[in-house]
């Protein structure tokens, strides 16, 4: 498995990447069967099993700044996304509109089931859809084929790795389609190049996949209409804070899956329900093995909630999450339901049902905000290297983090 769906093992395969840490600047672009040269931790970064500054942590505390500084960079890379669009949710909305209103393109159908008649774009298509993964200069190579070689819509290929990919997030990976295609920086392309394949595959990968390879000899950017910059629309974060006064039950899902980590591990409950959105998961068309890790992964989050707060722990049930939190909130007597917020995407979309619907029986939903996220949210105002420096200046991994066991 390219991650584990479980805390302890997560954490496990972080202990045994820190030593390879310093080599990750210098090997991270190859792209080798089994992906020895990075951590294969996405996934469970995005869900949040283990958080950024634990992982950060874990490396800086055994290696110093300047020998892992491109690890740790590439890991705040998923925060900065997730700070952007935080900032700027519309950009999600305005693609989930334009991918509704695409035609259906049998060629994107064939580059989805591997026959897109490139070698080297059928292989990766074979490895996301089988394994849930992609290595990161993969994903690039792909994304330029599909939008400048292709020409396919970058709504359909953010589309089919967003159901597929185990770290699939809304932000990440919408931002960096729209990036690949010359949107997110105004007319700025990325182009897949020949040289650069046969760099960085693997040799017996190349050998293999050669005859895909004259596709990627003379790239040309196909330029979209190009937008103005994005505004920021959301500089402030609605208030839905807790009253820890009030009866309250605690709902984990599966954007942020270690809760005894974050500020609420403190606070007491009465009844603890863990699940996602399932309509959300119909809606996108998330595949079985995708589907199956998330369960695992949740089961793994509820397991960890009982034990901290010794409590029994509920899944939400049946196709409507808002008609499953009133009937379980409902049924244990709360007067309050507390999450931890989730980022732009499908859960935070379908929040306004479900605060509604709870309100209209007299219960709330309370957000919670991780204090690391709030710091560094206002500081993706502009690109990634100005927010890291920003970050640097403001911030630092936990102390709390240095030690994830």
């Amino acid at each position: 498995m390219i991650c584990p769906a479980t805390r302890d093992e997560a954490l496990t395969q972080l202990a045994d990447f820190v030593p390879r840490a310093p080599l990750y600047a210098r090997d991270r672009n190859h792209v080798i069967p089994g992906h020895p040269a990075v951590s294969r931790l996405s996934p469970a970064i995005r869900h949040r099993l283990v958080t950024e500054d634990e992982v950060a942590a874990a490396v800086l505390a055994v290696h110093s700044p300047d020998r892992v500084e491109k690890f740790v960079q590439e890991v705040y890379w998923r925060r900065y996304w997730k700070a952007w669009l935080s900032l700027r949710p519309e950009v999600w909305h305005d693609y989930l509109a334009a991918l509704r209103a695409l035609p259906d393109s049998p060629a994107v159908h064939r580059v989805e089931a591997a026959d897109s008649g490139n070698a080297v774009i059928d292989h990766f298509a074979r490895e996301l859809v089988g394994t849930g993964y992609l290595h990161n200069h993969a994903r690039m190579w792909f994304a330029a084929w599909w939008v400048h070689e292709a020409r396919l819509p970058w709504e359909a290929g953010a589309d089919f790795f967003f159901r597929h990919l185990l770290d699939g997030d809304p932000a990440s990976n919408t931002l960096s389609w729209r990036w690949v295609a010359g949107l997110q920086t105004p007319g700025k392309t990325y182009l897949a190049r020949r040289s650069n394949l046969e760099k960085y595959l693997a040799p017996d990968l190349l050998e293999s996949l050669a005859q895909g390879l004259p596709d990627f000899e003379n790239p040309r950017s196909y330029l979209p209409d190009i937008p103005a910059r994005v505004p920021i629309t959301r500089p402030e974060l609605p208030a839905a804070e807790p009253d820890f006064q009030l009866t309250s039950g605690l709902w984990i899902h599966d954007e942020d899956l270690s809760p005894e980590s974050s500020p609420i591990a403190t606070h007491e409950f009465t009844a603890i329900i863990v699940g996602d959105n399932p309509s959300s998961r119909d809606a996108f068309a998330v595949p079985t093995a995708k589907r199956a890790w998330l369960d695992a992964a949740l089961t793994d989050a509820a397991t960890r909630a009982g034990r901290h707060w010794q409590l029994p722990t509920a899944r939400v049930d049946g196709p409507d999450l808002a008609a499953s939190l009133l009937s379980w909130a409902q049924n244990t007597g709360i007067q309050q339901i507390v999450t931890l917020r989730p980022e732009v995407g499908a859960l935070d979309d379908a929040l306004p049902q479900v605060t509604t619907k709870l309100a209209a029986a007299g219960i709330r939903l309370a957000l919670v905000d991780r204090p690391q996220d709030l710091a560094l949210r206002p500081l993706a105002t502009a690109g990634f290297f100005q927010f890291r420096e920003r970050m640097l200046k403001r911030t630092k991994p936990t102390e709390s983090a240095k030690n994830p066991r």
